[in-house]
């Protein structure tokens, strides 16, 4: 089973929450509430999300000092933030926004299908590399442990074909995405797909690397 990728919702009022609920749930992934900044930062604490919609305006800690507190911490600072705001001061205002660290920056009332896509495209992207980072935590463990236990070099040489046939689909739906993109051309989504084709690339040349008769080591 596919695990759901997680969804940050950050607004001070219940009803903004209950139509982003009403808008993502087409998506079916977790989406989890926060009615602050500090509630949000506690909730970054212990999960791990596909991407943060972040309300601006908002009583104590507003939607710019939460972000820049996200962007301060490694374990978040790489999560996607889309800011959601109801007012419109002008391209200063917006850029405030991206300069905290955000990908987007959305006004109300917006396009509920347009939000659905944008959300869409990280909660895709972040799917693709959690894909990415089982397929690198097994070839960690084929570099390292060699042959565990007795292990027959054919087990091995099964392992590796199994390795190299799933990291082949994650590439072929990161093409697929990649193209998806181009379409779009939403240059925060582009970008991260980029990111994620070079890791992609990476661990096709590590992989490569230990196939019989390749004559090089994956190092």
């Amino acid at each position: 089973m596919v695990q759901k990728a997680k969804i940050l919702l950050v607004d001070d009022r219940p009803e903004n929450l209950l139509a982003l609920e009403a808008i993502l749930s087409a998506l079916d992934q977790t989406l989890v509430r926060a009615s602050s900044g500090e509630e949000a930062l506690k909730a970054l604490l212990t999960d791990d999300f596909a991407v943060i919609l972040l309300d601006v305006q908002m009583p104590g800690m507003d939607g710019f000092e939460t972000a820049a507190h996200i962007k301060r911490r490694e374990r978040t600072r790489d999560i996607p933030i889309i800011f959601l705001t109801a007012i419109n001061h002008g391209p200063h205002h917006t850029f405030r926004g991206y300069a905290a660290g955000a990908v987007d920056y959305i006004s109300k009332p917006f396009d509920p299908w347009v939000l659905r896509a944008k959300v869409s495209v990280f909660v895709e992207l972040y799917m693709k590399n959690c894909q990415l980072r089982e397929q690198a935590s097994l070839l960690r463990l084929q570099l390292e442990g060699g042959r565990p236990n007795g292990e027959d070099p054919r087990e091995a040489a099964g392992l590796l074909a199994e390795l190299s046939a799933r990291l082949a689909a994650v590439e072929e739906q990161a093409e697929a995405l990649s193209k998806q993109l181009d379409e779009t051309a939403d240059a925060a989504a582009v970008a991260t797909a980029a990111h994620l084709e070079r890791k992609l690339t990476g661990l096709r040349r590590a992989l490569d690397a230990l196939e019989p008769g390749s004559g090089t080591t994956a190092g």
